[in-house]
């Protein structure tokens, strides 16, 4: 495979986004009008590929890890970066189930008679053409295209470099189902270059581009925010909290707490700092600090958990704010669920936090009063994902409470317009 500059040779970026651009706005309005029999039939034509050609896929993926090795990507990264056989197969898993859900372009709601005779409702529309800038999961690829092809988008992909490879061989197998299904490749266009100008242009390109959305870590996502002139869906990161109740029972805080952070370090909905309750905490931390180290995951606490767990690191201020992305765990001690709604809302990210208590009336308390995209009762936050939450698969998270929260799954890559249905009526 040649490398991406070898692939653009000496094509000026911005004219070669411009281009892209171009293509995509075409695309778009293509797509917006395609059917939905269409539509499903090229994402499990894609599905199908991407399961073809695994070993393809293992092989480009291997590429970038080998090279993100030898340039000192730390073992989170590498996570992140790497395909294996179960990816391969929940990224083909995704696209069917994108295929399975309702098709939301097209449908009509809240359709009424006014006084005047007419009939108002509002239609849900695709938002256009959506430009995606992300860093390491090459999945990334297979799911946004997914999502913004049953939502009726076209969309702009611009990969890290760290998964040139991968992208790249991912982005084959889509475009080899958008031909069998007879839809236009340039629905789903892959950036063929590394260089960050390309970025600075997608997010720019205001005649061609409707909405960013970018997935990374917290500098890409600053560095779109200040700089794109183009509506962005995002989140910066995800300091996501497990709050363990004096009401709780304690097998299923053990299961829930000990889960939210091992399952996988490097994703956004991992937790990263423990609550406990001051009347549990001297008979849940020795059980959960064991089982930590055993996974060899670095525990840092407040001085009561120290007094209760002596060996473990002192907590500073900014543990409280930092998303770790690694086998490392900040653990606070508290009096009740006041403070522990204080504290995130403090020093939270409004991602993704959970309560693990039997008293309901605490815990409509808290999924009232803590304000964040996705709050749990009773579960690990680990389940704040898309295809958890049976939307297929995500394009990301947003925190933000405009357009979309949460997962953005279909409904949150289409808008919403008027529509009116006379008889010849007037407005007198």
């Amino acid at each position: 495979m040649k490398t991406a500059s070898q692939q653009l040779g000496g094509t000026d970026i911005k004219r070669y986004m411009q281009q892209v651009g171009q293509r995509a706005r075409a695309a778009a309005r293509f797509i917006a009008r395609a059917e939905t029999a269409a539509k499903d039939a090229a994402l499990l034509a894609m599905a199908i590929e991407i399961e073809r050609q695994a070993d393809a896929l293992i092989a480009a993926n291997k590429k970038d890890l080998d090279a993100a090795k030898s340039q000192g990507l730390d073992s989170a990264a590498l996570d992140r970066l790497e395909l294996n056989a179960a990816r391969i197969k929940a990224m083909a898993e995704g696209l069917r189930q994108i295929a399975l859900l309702p098709d939301p372009v097209g449908e009509i709601t809240d359709l009424t008679y006014r006084p005047s005779g007419i009939q108002v409702g509002r239609m849900r529309v695709p938002l256009g053409v959506i430009g995606i800038v992300y860093e390491s999961r090459p999945n990334v690829t297979a799911d946004a295209a997914g999502l913004c092809l049953k939502s009726g988008n076209a969309t702009i992909l611009r990969g890290g470099s760290e998964a040139i490879h991968s992208n790249q061989a991912i982005a084959a197998c889509i475009q080899a189902g958008l031909k069998q299904a007879g839809l236009p490749e340039d629905v789903v266009q892959v950036v063929a270059t590394t260089d960050r100008a390309a970025v600075g242009e997608l997010i720019r390109m205001k005649e061609y581009v409707d909405v960013i959305v970018p997935r990374g870590g917290k500098s890409l996502i600053e560095r779109i925010s200040a700089e794109a002139t183009i509506p962005v869906i995002k989140h910066l990161h995800g300091v996501c909290h497990v709050y363990i109740d004096d009401k709780a029972d304690m097998d299923k805080a053990v299961k829930v707490a000990f889960n939210a952070k091992t399952q996988r370090y490097g994703t956004c909905n991992t937790m990263e700092t423990l609550l406990v309750a001051r009347g549990v905490a001297a008979k849940v931390l020795p059980v959960l600090a064991k089982m930590y180290q055993e996974q060899g995951v670095e525990l840092r606490g407040c001085e009561a958990t120290r007094q209760i767990l002596p060996g473990i690191k002192s907590a500073t201020e900014e543990d409280w704010y930092t998303e770790y992305l690694a086998p490392i765990l900040s653990i606070r001690v508290l009096e009740n669920v006041d403070e522990a709604i204080d504290h995130i809302a403090k020093y939270g990210s409004a991602h993704t936090d959970s309560i693990v208590t039997e008293d309901i009336t605490r815990a409509r308390r808290f999924l009232r009063e803590v304000d964040s995209s996705s709050v749990m009762v009773n579960a690990s936050t680990r389940f704040a994902d898309g295809f958890e939450y049976g939307l297929g698969a995500e394009i990301g998270i947003s925190t933000d409470k405009l357009h979309a929260r949460g997962p953005v799954g279909l409904e949150g890559l289409t808008s919403v317009k008027f529509i009116v249905l006379g008889d010849g009526h007037v407005r007198r």
